[in-house]
């Protein structure tokens, strides 16, 4: 079928499903928008800690890319596809995620983990972590099928049941903190300082970095990429990246 009609569905096809509409071997590149790590640009790429050394890693490695900005559940679909080229950035290694994705050298390596807490959870005074973690009343939020390292999962797995799961943008995380709404959520050393002097004041006068002396360091982020991705790609992407 040729013509203006072929034209028409193809049209309507890429509102309809936009990951199937990349230029041929051209890969999807999933992020979301959170600073420090990750700024959308005004050609659709992305910047930030994350977001330009991939960005670079692409353009140096010669693979071309159609950038996505959707949120996190979504990338996890694309990357789910083992029958497409996607590919998603900053995620942390899992044992669960090597069984259906592709991890490229790390892109960026994390500081340590703090806690963002409301003013009220730090006026409590615990001194390290796991006595944080020990309070049964202690709120915490944590984002919809995120990993937090190997670390961290194993200290929050036996509050799994009672954990406050958001799929929101971390600004929307961030005011529920703010609010009272919850008590605490963990965060980058950079996303947390970031958080304290670019969010509104009405919020951060209500909001504490907390850093505990058990507190674990922060894992290193990858490119990750589905099974359909060949691993050409993901060689010559390791070749780009200058993580040392």
């Amino acid at each position: 079928m040729t013509g203006p009609r072929c034209a028409t569905m193809i049209a309507v096809s890429c509102l309809l499903l936009p990951l199937g509409c990349a230029a041929e071997n051209a890969i999807n590149v999933g992020y979301s928008e959170r600073p420090p790590y990750m700024i959308p640009m005004p050609d659709g790429a992305p910047s930030g800690l994350t977001g330009t050394p991939t960005a670079k890693a692409f353009k140096t490695a010669g693979i071309p890319v159609v950038w996505h900005n959707v949120p996190t559940n979504r990338q996890l679909i694309m990357i789910h596809d083992a029958t497409a080229l996607n590919c998603a950035v900053g995620w942390f290694w899992t044992a669960e995620r090597d069984g259906f994705a592709k991890f490229t050298k790390p892109i960026y390596r994390d500081k340590d983990w703090m806690v963002l807490a409301n003013a009220a959870l730090a006026a409590r005074g615990d001194t390290t972590l796991r006595a944080l973690l020990q309070r049964p009343e202690t709120r915490i939020l944590v984002k919809d099928n995120y990993s937090y390292g190997t670390e961290l999962d194993k200290l929050l797995a036996p509050r799994r049941a009672s954990l406050a799961i958001s799929t929101a943008a971390s600004g929307k995380m961030v005011q529920s903190i703010a609010k009272g709404v919850v008590d605490m959520m963990f965060v980058s050393e950079d996303e947390g300082h970031y958080i304290m002097a670019h969010h509104p004041s009405e919020q951060t006068r209500n909001l504490r970095l907390l850093h505990f002396k058990d507190m674990p360091h922060g894992p290193e982020r990858h490119i990750m990429c589905s099974k359909a991705v060949p691993d050409d790609v993901i060689n010559r992407l390791n070749k780009a990246i200058t993580l040392k």
